[in-house]
């Protein structure tokens, strides 16, 4: 999948968190009729296990209601607020048990299988790969190892 105006990779933050941003993008460009369907097959809470219902689980906020404030306007930031006063209010601690999980996720874990899959169905054998976030960005035509995102 080629690199998707306005969907940022996986390990950019917003406040403490990676991929929160992500998925409000995810969010307005399926509102704006510009996100490819094979995205919009993991936007929401709906499937156990996918980023989205992750994060949503994560915050303690249902998908809908996320997606009617993101629609409303603001921030990324300011929407981040309105998870913590809606949801549950993680800690530094938590944020940062969350983003080690997410950015690992795919490695030396079950999910590794249908990692592998995924970059070989993408033909993406000849990259560095070690996680989803990796496979994300190199299937979006970004290059996370020489950029280094998990520095950031």
């Amino acid at each position: 999948m080629p690199n998707l105006p306005g969907l940022r990779s996986p390990y950019a933050k917003v406040g403490r968190l990676v991929y929160f941003g992500r998925m409000l993008d995810k969010i307005r460009l399926h509102a704006a009729g510009k996100l490819p369907a094979d995205y919009v097959a993991n936007l929401g809470d709906t499937q156990p296990g996918v980023f989205d219902t992750r994060c949503c689980l994560f915050l303690g906020v249902k998908f809908a209601e996320l997606q009617t404030r993101t629609l409303a306007g603001g921030t990324d930031e300011t929407i981040l607020t309105w998870t913590e006063e809606h949801g549950i209010k993680r800690n530094d601690q938590e944020c940062e048990v969350w983003n080690g999980f997410m950015m690992k996720r795919g490695w030396r874990d079950a999910a590794r299988v249908r990692l592998l899959q995924r970059i070989t169905e993408s033909g993406l054998q000849d990259k560095s790969i070690e996680t989803f976030f990796d496979y994300i960005d190199f299937d979006e035509g970004r290059d996370p190892v020489a950029a280094q995102v998990w520095l950031q």
